[in-house]
């Protein structure tokens, strides 16, 4: 038997107690051979306002939860019996696993690979840096480096354009 990914449906607001509930019932059933992992899809979202960073978690599919196992009767009623689990996501009476594809790009989504960053500032708007060594001058943001959150910022220093790296922190727009 493969292991494949399925999406169980939930009641919104209650993936985290499915996944503790499920959790508990895979080690107290010994289903560790059939039922692998259990995850809420989640990111971490990165938003800068007002030069603060903050991460925060959010839900990718509220109101479902990925679990990989291999399909048997019994993992699926293990499954589907579990509080707070309302069904699996498919047509027909045996669930349909994700493609392997799909699986890996909600993985990916979710920060297995990377947090998504969303960032305040465009390549070629105007900004004042508010902070550090280069602090009241003006510039033009050249590039963004979201994943260290930095940018090259363009800045005239004794009367030629200079290229300077500064942190979304030290920056605010115009």
């Amino acid at each position: 038997m493969e292991r494949q990914w399925y999406v169980i449906h939930t009641y919104a607001g209650y993936e985290n107690k499915v996944k503790a509930n499920l959790e508990k019932r895979v080690e107290s059933m010994n289903m560790e051979e059939n039922i692998f992992r259990v995850i809420v899809p989640m990111e971490n979202e990165v938003v800068i306002k007002a030069g603060k960073r903050k991460v925060t978690p959010r839900k990718v599919y509220p109101g479902y939860v990925l679990v990989e196992m291999n399909l048997t009767d019994t993992s699926w009623y293990v499954v589907r019996n579990t509080p707070g689990v309302t069904g699996f996501v498919g047509t027909g009476a045996k669930p349909v696993p994700l493609h392997a594809e799909e699986a890996e790009k909600i993985l990916e989504q979710m920060g297995y690979m990377e947090n998504r960053i969303k960032v305040d500032y465009a390549v070629g708007e105007g900004i004042r840096i508010v902070e550090g060594p280069f602090e009241d001058f003006v510039g033009i943001v050249k590039e963004i480096y979201a994943e260290k959150g930095k940018m090259k910022v363009v800045v005239s220093m004794f009367g030629r354009d200079t290229s300077v790296e500064v942190e979304f922190s030290q920056v605010e727009k115009m």
